[in-house]
């Protein structure tokens, strides 16, 4: 058996002129790694084509074909004509524009009042709680797993005037009776805690994961210097949950604003007290106006009012952390 010395091995892999001949090619193993690269990368690719695939179909074309619709007059009947800015002119001269667009910032500052501040005293009651929580979580919980008609269906039975549960509770004790959403003083509250009611479960839910990550240290270190319940609800509770917090509340606020079966189902949609922004688009789209232009105008004007409040609240935001 013949051994080649290390001298001579080197020898061999060196040209006449001693210079080092480089490699035929790629190795099987660096080979091997490149199409596991490639493969892995198709892979991905794919999975992000599907994905970018469904935005495409059902978030950006939409968005798109209601711009362009905004600039035709179109009943989806007949053909569509170009009609330019003339839509948005109508919309800004209609007497109910200025109506919705109070009644809708009206809501969303009573929705804020109830929807934001209950769930969160909810949460921390929730919170304190030893026994039964997952009990209680289910329970605050229900309401956003009911479809929202049947939540406004069930609210209007306890509106009725007539034989409404309300109204039977308020005579049962001898106090007088209201019209509830029939009522121009009451109608934007009933709207509101029916609104309340209905999807405070989810932002209750939100608040309780984001208690649950707060560090026990931090309420022993406020007991021992003394802290009272509100104290450690004020310095440790609350900075310790402002990103959730601000996150809600922008979220709150653009869903707010689109409030749409409440006044619909609770008040129709001729009731000048309870039309909101979502309300007059149904209106320019399927009774009064039956053109779809009018409404897309109106859809685009309340995106770009929300997209411009979500800019400036984000970046305001963003320089106060």
């Amino acid at each position: 058996m013949t051994v080649i010395a290390p001298e001579q091995a080197a020898s061999t892999a060196r040209g006449s002129g001693g210079r080092d001949v480089a490699p035929a090619g790629p190795g099987p193993a660096r080979m091997a790694r490149l199409r596991r690269k490639i493969g892995d990368n198709l892979q991905a690719y794919a999975f992000l084509a599907a994905g970018l695939l469904c935005f495409g179909l059902f978030s950006w074309w939409p968005l798109v074909k209601g711009i362009v619709l905004s600039f035709q007059q179109d009943n989806f009947v007949t053909d569509p004509i170009w009609v330019g800015f003339d839509n948005y002119r109508a919309v800004l001269d209609d007497p109910l524009f200025g109506t919705a667009w109070l009644n809708t910032l009206e809501f969303t500052g009573l929705a804020l009042l109830f929807g934001f501040a209950v769930p969160f005293v909810m949460a921390l009651v929730i919170n304190e709680f030893r026994h039964a929580k997952g009990f209680f979580r289910f329970a605050v919980y229900l309401p956003v797993m009911l479809p929202p008609i049947v939540s406004v269906l069930l609210w209007q039975y306890f509106y009725d005037p007539g034989t409404g549960l309300f109204n039977a509770v308020l005579s049962g004790v001898g106090l007088p009776t209201s019209d509830w959403t029939q009522s121009p003083k009451m109608a934007m509250i009933s709207l509101v805690l029916v609104s309340t009611w209905a999807n405070m479960g989810g932002a209750t839910i939100m608040y309780l994961a984001g208690l649950a990550g707060i560090p026990g240290e931090l309420y022993e270190a406020a007991e021992l210097d003394g802290a009272s319940i509100w104290q450690r609800v004020r310095h440790v509770t609350i900075p310790q949950m402002r990103f959730i917090m601000l996150v809600l509340l922008l979220l709150q606020i653009v869903a707010t604003m689109q409030v749409f079966i409440e006044p619909y189902q609770l008040t129709g949609t001729t009731n000048e007290e309870t039309i909101t922004v979502m309300v007059l688009i149904y209106r320019y789209a399927f009774t009064v106006n039956n053109d779809f232009g009018l409404a897309a105008a109106m859809s685009v004007l309340l995106f770009i009012v929300l997209g411009a409040f979500s800019a400036v609240y984000l970046r305001l935001t963003r320089k106060a952390d």
